[in-house]
């Protein structure tokens, strides 16, 4: 897996997807009487890299606030690794690329994340369970963090 998604936990790669999951959260925010984002219909899908050509792990999720989405913070992390991320350590991961829903007034917005995977990396990745953790992040200063947004297992 790219060094993108991993930069916090030179984690390798990710291989074989054998199912995803739909998951969705809301969450509080810092500021007083004001909740967090609400990120639903998360899913992750992987396709394996071939002798010729890399693979990709994508990840996508729609995000809303009332005040508008600033961004998504993405990382795959495996169940095994301890401790698991918390909020903190997502500041260091890359961004989701979000774009309005397209319905007016709609706080909302589809994000996306796709990373490339070549065969040396799917090939030193950790096998077993694998987590999507995000950071969702409204303009308004509200936060939601959920370290278990997707998942999928990586088989050997």
């Amino acid at each position: 897996m790219s060094k993108r998604v991993v930069t916090l936990y030179a984690l390798a790669g990710a291989a074989l997807l054998a199912g995803a999951g739909t998951y969705a959260f809301a969450g509080e925010s810092g500021n007083t009487g004001s909740t967090g984002p609400e990120v639903t219909k998360a899913s992750v899908a992987y396709v394996a890299p071939t002798a010729d050509k890399d693979g990709s792990l994508t990840f996508t999720a729609r995000v809303s606030d009332d005040s508008g989405v600033r961004n998504l913070k993405v990382l795959a992390w495996p169940a095994s690794m301890a401790p698991a991320p918390d909020a903190e350590d997502m500041a260091h991961v890359e961004s989701a690329t979000c774009e309005p829903s397209g319905r007016s007034g709609d706080k909302a917005a589809l994000c996306t994340y796709t990373v490339k995977v070549t065969s040396a990396e799917a090939a030193e990745s950790p096998k077993g369970a694998w987590h999507v953790g995000v950071l969702a992040s409204a303009k308004d200063g509200g936060r939601t963090f959920a370290p278990k947004a997707a998942g999928f297992t990586v088989k050997g």
